[in-house]
């Protein structure tokens, strides 16, 4: 039977799930440069079990613009979204998996046909996109490709894919510049108003550096004094490839 959810159980149990649980490797995901691996966790005390998208860092190919922990920065993203109040990224925490240590993040019960281009064109889900557009912004995600939009089977929009975030200087790359100009809704600039007003929570600025968690809320702030979605600066060049 297909769930209507786009996730088999709560946030909670998720996390204690893939923090305590057994891992098995089910196999590689095609088209990913670094390792990543679809896996069952489970717990044979609770017989709760869910499929994750498992990320270690030793899979990981080294880069000359970011540190090794790319994995980290998936966890960041999470805890980013949570401070901000948007259910946009699916959860996601660090763990120990069968090839170390690694980000662990809950594979999303979606339609895989659906993506960025595809969700836009017939507008479905567009709370939910214009939240993921301003929080790639917020976080620096260099790699918001189309097909990193998913549409859960609850309705709800889920972003993935956030290794290449929160670097420090300012390196967006991203499909989504259909709301270039239009005003921020009133929910994203309440929540921002927060986040700059509260500063970032101490498990998300544990995972990054300090210059990086001072770019973060410089970047929040200008967003929210702009108070819109912002052009792209470099005369269109800050799109990613390949584009889904």
């Amino acid at each position: 039977m297909e769930s209507n959810s786009a996730f088999d159980l709560g946030t909670d149990d998720l996390l204690d799930l893939f923090q305590n649980g057994e891992m098995e490797v089910e196999g590689r995901m095609p088209y990913s440069s670094n390792a990543t691996l679809l896996v069952t966790m489970s717990k044979a005390e609770s017989g709760l079990e869910h499929k994750a998208i498992y990320k270690p860092g030793k899979g990981e190919r080294p880069l000359r613009d970011f540190p090794p922990g790319l994995y980290k920065r998936e966890v960041a993203m999470y805890r980013l979204g949570v401070a901000l109040g948007w259910d946009v990224i699916p959860t996601t925490t660090i763990g120990l998996g069968t090839f170390g240590e690694g980000s662990i993040q809950a594979f999303v019960n979606a339609d895989f046909e659906q993506h960025y281009f595809t969700l836009h064109e017939a507008d479905v889900g567009g709370d939910d996109l214009k939240k993921l557009c301003a929080l790639d912004i917020v976080g620096n995600n260099t790699d918001r490709k189309s097909g990193h939009c998913l549409l859960g089977a609850d309705g709800r929009i889920y972003g993935i894919d956030h290794g290449l975030a929160f670097h420090a200087q300012y390196k967006l790359r991203t499909v989504m510049w259909d709301y270039v100009g239009e005003p921020l809704p009133e929910g994203v600039l309440a929540s921002l108003d927060d986040f700059v007003e509260q500063g970032p929570p101490a498990d998300l600025v544990c995972l990054l550096d300090s210059i990086e968690v001072d770019a973060m809320m410089t970047r929040a702030g200008a967003l929210l004094n702009a108070g819109t979605f912002p052009v792209d600066d470099t005369d269109g060049h800050r799109w990613p490839w390949p584009l889904v």
